[in-house]
């Protein structure tokens, strides 16, 4: 299984221990799960939760960096996708049509209209829990 993660889902993890932490920890735990991402996506991780209004302390940034880099999949992709509502947001769709991925799990509101993108599922961050964490 294929998974993109929303940025807002790794900061909520960070700094949570509920859903987001349960989902990051699901795909942390299975062998046959990939986290997939691009150089963008990974510097979007980065740059955010490095900022100051977080102030997450030196070493548990590290850590995340460290546990990201261990995760997570690299593509190099070049596929443009437009998305009205947010380009900002469009790396991560084109991100999981280049991968194939299953599932595109965030908390972001923008994604409400769209369930379904080609053969990734759209899902919230509790809905991919109850559907996919807790039946594995």
């Amino acid at each position: 299984m294929r998974v993109v993660i929303d940025t807002n889902v790794v900061v909520s993890a960070a700094f949570k221990d509920r859903d987001p932490e349960a989902v990051i920890l699901f795909l942390a735990s299975r062998s046959d799960t990939e986290w997939v991402v691009t150089p963008e996506i990974i510097a979007e991780y980065r740059e955010v939760l490095s900022r100051p209004k977080f102030g997450l302390p030196d070493d548990i940034r590290q850590c995340w960096f460290d546990m990201l880099d261990a995760l997570t999949i690299t593509y190099d992709i070049e596929l443009d996708i437009d998305f009205p509502r947010d380009q900002k947001d469009a790396k991560f769709l084109a991100c999981a049509v280049a991968a194939g991925a299953d599932y595109f799990v965030t908390g972001d509101k923008d994604f409400s209209v769209a369930t379904k993108l080609l053969s990734t599922t759209i899902l919230s961050v509790s809905q991919f829990k109850r559907l996919v964490c807790d039946r594995l």
